[in-house]
């Protein structure tokens, strides 16, 4: 099954001279999801980055709920002046608008891109005391107990949401969607037991994973993870799909080229890097290296360097989600 992918471009505009003062108070990025869950973690790294860069306060302002739209639709009646900056994800920026009636914005029309971040994964967790240890193990007792699991996403339309979605229908199999305020909360219940499953990011399933309070199943890459070789994909386990998540960074649109340029500054995308890249201060290497082992591949590509835009993510997201069948 085609992955999601979301790429983004933006057009260059002219250079008015407001942008030459740029940045002239603080800078406010608006991340659609609470405290401690994986988008909000890189939001915050990329925040320390980009305060460093422009030499004025970036502070991350959490906007969850409704799977991300919250925090949407605040970033998209900002005024276009690089004072606010959204730091979206797959949920947000393609699969929402895809799937929502009355989403509240079109990030087509209402978003300048000013580039992708970081692309990851999730992995299928359950409590130790569940009964399956395998993927195949679950699937067969999930099929002997059609409707009696709970599974713990972070809202309807996001991609937690669509996974769990891309999970019933490959494997065939039935349970029940309770929705969460973010990843963390998700996580939460499933360690309470007030849930049997979830679908969430390796930033903070990994530890909780290698203390023995969570098991995991399977992962949803293509191919296994060197952080969790143990662990095999969706694929092996008999659930043929493969599901994604990748961040980025918008602004308002009519943000002017030159503070899109900025932000897209050379000591900006160092500390996403390739760890390989010898150039890399220390610092910037041993970033890369935690993100790596957390399951996340950093990269920071400028907009000018995307070969697709917002439209072609949200066309993959509207085809996927036709075909598994969710709609919000």
């Amino acid at each position: 099954m085609r992955r999601i992918m979301l790429a983004l471009v933006f057009c260059l505009s002219g250079t008015p001279l407001s942008a030459q003062s740029y940045p002239d108070k603080i800078v406010r990025m608006i991340v659609p999801a609470p405290p401690g869950g994986q988008t909000d973690v890189l939001a915050r790294y990329l925040a320390q980055r980009l305060q460093a860069a422009l030499g004025q306060n970036v502070i991350v302002d959490n906007r969850a709920g409704a799977g991300g739209a919250i925090g949407a639709r605040a970033a998209a009646i900002a005024e276009p002046d690089g004072h606010t900056i959204f730091f979206g994800n797959t949920s947000t920026l393609a699969v929402i608008p895809a799937v929502s009636k009355n989403p509240g914005y079109d990030p087509n029309r209402i978003f300048a891109s000013v580039a992708s971040v970081s692309e990851s994964y999730m992995i299928l967790v359950v409590h130790p005391s569940f009964p399956a240890k395998t993927v195949q193990e679950f699937i067969a007792y999930a099929k002997a107990n059609p409707g009696k699991l709970n599974f713990a996403n972070a809202g309807a339309g996001n991609v937690t949401h669509l996974t769990g979605a891309m999970f019933r229908s490959a494997a065939q199999i039935d349970f029940v969607d309770v929705p969460h305020k973010g990843g963390a909360e998700s996580v939460t219940a499933v360690l309470g037991q007030q849930v049997d499953f979830a679908l969430e990011s390796p930033v903070i399933l990994l530890p909780l994973i290698r203390e023995g309070r969570l098991r995991a199943l399977a992962v949803t890459s293509a191919r296994r993870k060197a952080e969790i070789a143990e662990i095999p994909t969706m694929r092996e386990g008999g659930a043929d799909f493969v599901a994604t998540l990748l961040t980025g960074v918008v602004a308002p649109a009519g943000t002017p080229g030159a503070i899109v340029e900025r932000l897209n500054a050379k000591d900006v995308r160092a500390g996403f890097e390739s760890r390989d890249d010898e150039t890399a201060v220390l610092g910037e290497r041993e970033a890369a290296d935690q993100f790596a082992g957390a399951g996340v591949e950093g990269d920071y590509v400028g907009a000018e360097h995307t070969a697709a835009g917002l439209e072609d993510g949200a066309a993959d997201a509207a085809a996927l989600l036709a075909k598994v069948g969710i709609g919000i």
